[in-house]
């Protein structure tokens, strides 16, 4: 039980740093310096190893079954803690974030569920790659850049990542059925194209 409780925990930090990213993006006009600056969430998830689902579900082909348990429990707690997040920053001056975010919501809620599906599994690519690479990299700048880059991609490419849209949802207080539809492909997305990604690594790039 308590180790359960400890993913749950090191999920809801992660979401509330992937939040606190989200807010910084929110709140630079300018896309590449706001992406550049939302990387300060997976970094610090990173950096503290928390329990970002984007972020583990690639490794379900090196672990045991147990290792849903461990995923679902995260997932649950990085939306907690996008929620959080989200619904304080409700409740401040910053009211323009609000829009801004329902204008991002609008686009996605909008689009189709397969394209939506395409963009997350891209988005799911990415973060493995990142991930990854931060844990096995032994070049200090490597790590580094391969996180800042990673993110930046993700977001100016439109790609979908499950967590950040948790947040974008909660900010943008759109919550519903549609919503929750929408969350679940994204989550199905980023899960397929990060397992992928490390299929191939753990198959035909061993060194």
């Amino acid at each position: 039980m308590k180790k359960y409780l400890e993913f749950l925990i090191k999920g809801i930090y992660a979401g509330v740093l992937i939040g606190m990213g989200g807010v910084a993006y929110l709140a630079i006009e300018n896309k590449i310096v706001g992406s550049f600056i939302f990387s300060f969430g997976l970094l610090t998830v990173c950096m503290y190893s928390l329990n970002l689902y984007t972020g583990k579900v690639g490794y379900v082909l090196q672990n045991k079954a147990s290792y849903l348990i461990e995923l679902f429990i995260s997932l649950v707690g990085n939306f907690i803690g996008t929620f959080v997040v989200g619904n304080l920053i409700r409740l401040t001056r910053f009211k323009n974030y609000i829009d801004t975010a329902k204008n991002i919501v609008n686009i996605k809620l909008n689009d189709n569920l397969l394209s939506i599906f395409i963009l997350a599994i891209f988005c799911g690519m990415i973060m493995y790659i990142a991930v990854n690479n931060y844990k096995k990299s032994k070049d200090v700048l490597g790590k580094y850049i391969t996180i800042f880059m990673g993110i930046m991609a993700f977001i100016l490419c439109g790609f979908e990542h499950c967590v950040a849209n948790m947040f974008y949802f909660s900010i943008a207080g759109v919550y519903s059925s549609k919503a929750f539809l929408y969350l679940l492909v994204m989550i199905l997305g980023n899960s397929l194209g990060s397992i992928l990604i490390a299929f191939y690594d753990n198959c035909y790039n061993k060194k």
